[in-house]
């Protein structure tokens, strides 16, 4: 049994991650900003803690940190606000990982997004612009540190069903990309099973490989 605690863990993809999580045997600490949430996340199996990582420092993360094997972050400003998006997807996030480190905590997994990168191409006035410079600044920062990093770039999020069943560096992304937030939770719980996928970018959509195997192949 593993201790693993989830940033943003009242987001849909977070809520899947901690019931598969749970109910493999883990224990896992959904860190949540709103107490209203507390029994949506409790539902899952997971043990909610009411944390404010926009505002939370360093060592506060730490302490929260303590004890556990894994930090997943699957949390995000959710648009809207370019100062907020900041806030959170680059500088909270970014200190969770400094956080991590600073708890022993070795590994973390990002949960990102498909297009994720320096040279997102991403409009200046576009209202996408601050989020993808922020996963950009969040997931390099995360590349430079020691920490057993996985970063997971998924494509467009869907609410359908999971498959179990996605493609892995799709050949040409403007086919398609459409991921189901549940699969992407199956995929994150996978990666944390899997040694061999720590130092690893794994950008993925719905597909038709088994998602071990998907992530295990040469």
């Amino acid at each position: 049994m593993s201790r693993i605690a989830i940033i943003g863990g009242h987001g849909k993809v977070a809520l899947h991650l901690s019931r598969i999580l749970s109910g493999e045997g883990h224990y896992v600490t959904s860190f949540i900003r709103n107490p209203e949430h507390v029994a949506d996340v409790t539902e899952t199996g997971a043990t909610a803690e009411v944390l404010d990582v926009e505002n939370s420092t360093t060592a506060e993360l730490a302490q929260a940190f303590q004890g556990h094997d894994a930090v997943v972050w699957s949390a995000g400003a959710g648009g809207g606000n370019p100062a907020r998006t900041y806030a959170v997807d680059r500088d909270a996030a970014i200190r969770s990982m400094d956080a991590a480190a600073e708890a022993g905590v070795k590994r973390y997994v990002m949960v990102s997004y498909i297009g994720a990168a320096r040279n997102h191409g991403v409009p200046e006035d576009h209202p996408f612009f601050a989020y993808a410079e922020a996963k950009a600044a969040a997931d390099d920062y995360l590349r430079g540190t020691d920490l057993a990093w996985t970063v997971l770039g998924p494509g467009t999020l869907t609410n359908e069903p999971p498959t179990g069943l996605i493609e892995t560096d799709p050949a040409n992304p403007g086919n398609g990309t459409e991921t189901s937030r549940a699969n992407v939770a199956l995929v994150t719980a996978a990666v944390l099973e899997l040694p061999g996928t720590i130092r690893r970018t794994i950008t993925f959509k719905d597909g038709s490989d088994d998602v071990v195997d998907a992530l295990t192949e040469d």
